[in-house]
Order: structure tokens, then sequence, then C-alpha cells
């Protein structure tokens, strides 16, 4: 009687989300199925993307990344104009179709700006970083995890908040709940008031021994619009 009594508390707090499984433990279990030979800290990548949205022209970006040197290098081909920004170190570089001195409609329209290059290689690096940039300095990984759905998908949600300066967004994120993927993740600017947005991993490329989402769907958490989606056409 004793065994069946242990048995069904056991059960209970199964299903209902309570484990010994910290946050931080989750996030290595996800960390070694994304990054299993623990690449990406060195990682030099090149990765083609189509992005869709419904406000504006369809976008193809190409984007380097260069971990172990700090360097960055995007290309973006948008409604017949092409923007090219890179980071090297503390060099920063622009160009339009080929010019680099504008006009400046040209720098508004086009953000052709140091401060905007340095905030899509931030971009760029965080979110296909994922999960492993939640390991960075600053980055709070709340211990306790449940077990929730996620666009009706059964999951592992963790919270993550950030120290000042590095962030001031909540975010949750959501982990397949055998493999440890990462299949989406919401942020707040102000939980309280739902706003934000949320963003569904959809498919799954390899690039060089790691695991990346395919598409990114993004969504508004506070209707459910659609906002866009991002997808990787290649990788190397």
């Amino acid at each position: 009687m004793k065994q069946i009594f242990i048995f069904a508390l056991l059960f209970f707090f199964s299903f209902n989300g309570f484990s010994q499984m910290t946050g931080s433990e989750l996030l290595e279990k996800s960390i070694k199925y994304h990054d299993p030979k623990g690449k990406w800290a060195k990682a030099k990548l090149t990765i083609d993307l189509k992005q869709d949205t419904p406000s504006r022209p369809q976008r193809l970006t190409t984007f380097k990344i260069n971990n172990k040197k700090g360097s960055f290098w995007q290309k973006d081909v948008s409604d017949n104009n092409t923007v090219i920004r890179s980071l090297k170190k503390d060099t920063c570089e622009l160009s339009l179709n080929g010019k680099t001195t504008f006009t400046p409609e040209e720098i508004k329209k086009h953000r052709l700006s140091c401060k905007f290059t340095r905030f899509w290689r931030n971009y760029q690096t965080y979110l296909y970083g994922l999960p492993m940039k939640l390991k960075d300095p600053g980055t709070k990984v709340h211990r306790k995890t449940i077990k929730t759905t996620f666009q009706g998908k059964e999951c592992w949600q963790v919270k993550v908040t950030y120290e000042e300066p590095v962030g001031e967004d909540t975010w949750y994120f959501y982990f397949h709940p055998k493999t440890y993927a990462l299949i989406g993740y919401r942020f707040f600017h102000n939980e309280s008031t739902n706003d934000g947005e949320y963003i569904i991993l959809e498919d799954e490329i390899e690039i060089n021994g790691m695991r990346f989402p395919r598409d990114r769907k993004w969504y508004f958490n506070i209707d459910d619009k659609f906002l866009g989606t991002d997808y990787i056409l290649s990788g190397q």
C-alpha cells in the first residue's frame, strides 16, 4: 500500500510539471542537442536567409559570423537595393549599391549607421546562437522548470531575465520534452501588458555540426498577429 501511495505521488508531481531538473540543467541538455561538439564559441558561419513579411518587400540576407575573431558581415537585398554592413573589432563599414557616401535620405531609409550595424550583429548572433547564448554573462536562467504547452505542443519551459545593461526584457524558452530541442520562445517588454512577441521554430538544418531551426515565424503576443517568417536557405 505504501509503495502504491509513493508511486501515485510521483505520478502526480510529474504530471503537474514538477521536476528535479533545474533551468541550468535543461539548458545544458538543449545545448548538447544543438551544439553537441561545443563549436559555437569559435564558430565561423555563413547563413543565407529569405525574410517574408506582410508589410514590406521580401528581403534576401546573407550574414557571416566569426565568433573567434568577433567579426560580422551582412548583405541585405530588397526592393532593388543592396546594403552591406561589416564590423571588425572597432571598425565599421557600410555600402549602399556599391556606394560608401550617402544622402541624409538614404541614411534614414536604409538605416546606414554603425549603431544599427551593431544591432544587426547582436540580433543575428543572439537568435542564431540560441540556446548557447543563454550562458552569456548577465543572463539569469531561472531555476524552476515546468512542463507546459507551446502552440499546442508539449514542452519544457524556462524563464530567462537579464541583468542591466545586458537587457530588460523577460523571456520564456520552450524545449522539446524528449530531445530538448528549442521549439520556440516569447519575450515581453512589460509582461503585465502582454506586449512583445512569440516565435515558433519549425524544421531543422545542420550547419558545421550544429543544429539550427530552419524557419522562424513571428507573432505579436497580444493578438497573435502574424509578423513574418525567416527561412534559412543554406548555410556553411
